[in-house]
């Protein structure tokens, strides 16, 4: 070819590529777009577009003036133009099998995930019977839940979910019967979320329904708190899960402080979960209810509680619910505490190895007893001494009946 004839073809591809050209290629397509009656329409549409798309970006179209505010820019012109086309485009397709497919797998799991109340559950029921009379009637098919069980209502809108899936709906000549079946599934979503669930209860409605306060007299639940009172009585009465439950409820200080007062008093195993789960906030008063509760579970976090020189008052009830705990797994990490800095803790440390009572305790509690400076952790270890009670422990006490401390004299007169 000529360099005159590769000019022309030049000058002939920046015609094609200019902006007013580009700008009549969409009037075109948005006219295609407007006349599309079957997906094979709109696909064809669709190569336009993204033909009309390639030229845009190999375009070389004038920058607009950056110091005039109000300059057209060519290239965001016709990109804004190709994206509301592709809107267009999208919003003309189907609708298909796959959309109503998409809407009763959400129906499936807001059945299955969501605690229906009791005046909500046939609210449930008729929304989902209703949905599978529809797609009776639409696919000429017989379709019905087993039970009025969550689990089997949504079995039957899976089933549904399925033969719509497997019709081979085709979504230019069963238009109008994908659109039939896709607004009754939305219709189905929509009574779902309108039906009554278990969290659209306020806190007492729930409790109300779960027969929390029927254990009050009539006259009583006027007096506030009335829960309060409940677990009171239920404390008396020495049921636990009422009370567990309380706690785990009520968004309240003055709830949570009463309620885990009732569960240091009852120290009960059903507590244990919920209170360990406080204790980890290193709270003090779930970590002295794990004491009296005493299950070996909580020492691995306990221990945690009583490493460094953190919190004195925290770590004082930690050393005090794992003496009560009584795991051998704790006798090495409560010695290494008669070694701390505040006297306090290296007391508490030596009561608890008393409340463990493990003979390897002994010689640690005696290097105490003949070497701390302050003699109320002194005292302390010689009561521990005392509650370990083996021969050594007794031995070690008898040499201390005329200590300079009364209290470390009364434990050694004690072993004598």
């Amino acid at each position: 070819m000529s360099n005159g004839d590769d000019e022309a073809a030049d000058e002939a591809e920046e015609t094609a590529l200019s902006a007013d050209t580009l700008d009549q290629r969409l009037d075109d397509a948005e006219e295609a777009l407007d006349a599309a009656e079957t997906e094979a329409d709109l696909d064809d549409v669709e190569a336009d577009l993204n033909e009309i798309e390639s030229d845009l970006d190999a375009a070389d179209l004038p920058e607009p003036d950056e110091d005039d505010e109000d300059a057209e820019d060519p290239a965001a012109e016709l990109e804004d133009r190709v994206a509301d086309l592709r809107d267009q485009l999208e919003d003309q397709r189907g609708p298909y099998a796959d959309d109503v497919v998409a809407v009763l797998e959400e129906a499936q799991s807001t059945i299955t995930d969501t605690r229906w109340t009791e005046d909500g559950r046939p609210d449930v029921v008729a929304a989902v019977e209703s949905y599978l009379d529809s797609v009776s009637d639409e696919l000429d098919t017989e379709l019905s839940a087993e039970s009025d069980d969550p689990d089997e209502l949504a079995d039957a809108v899976d089933q549904a979910a399925q033969v719509v899936e497997g019709s081979a709906l085709d979504p230019d000549e069963d238009e109008e019967t994908i659109a039939a079946l896709l607004e009754a599934a939305e219709t189905l979503q929509d009574d779902l979320e309108a039906a009554e669930e278990w969290d659209d209860l306020t806190v007492r409605e729930q409790l109300d329904a779960e027969g929390f306060y029927d254990v009050l007299e009539s006259e009583n639940r006027k007096d506030f708190p009335a829960e309060w009172n409940a677990v009171k009585v239920y404390e008396e009465l020495g049921e636990v899960e009422p009370i567990v439950k309380a706690l785990e409820t009520f968004d309240s200080d003055f709830m949570e402080e009463n309620v885990l007062d009732a569960l240091w008093r009852m120290g009960p195993e059903e507590a244990y979960d919920a209170v360990h789960q406080r204790a980890q906030k290193r709270n003090v008063r779930p970590v002295q209810i794990l004491g009296k509760i005493g299950n070996d579970d909580a020492t691995e976090t306990l221990h945690d509680f009583i490493d460094g020189d953190g919190d004195a008052a925290l770590q004082k009830v930690t050393l005090r619910a794992l003496g009560e705990i009584g795991s051998e797994t704790s006798v090495e990490p409560v010695a290494q505490r008669l070694d701390a800095d505040n006297y306090e803790i290296r007391s508490a440390a030596a009561r608890s190895l008393g409340l463990l009572g493990d003979t390897r305790a002994v010689e640690p509690l005696a290097d105490v007893l003949d070497g701390d400076e302050a003699n109320e952790v002194r005292a302390s270890a010689a009561w521990a001494l005392n509650q370990i009670g083996t021969r050594r422990a007794l031995d070690v006490l008898e040499g201390y009946t005329d200590d300079r401390a009364y209290l470390v004299q009364s434990e050694a007169e004690k072993a004598v």
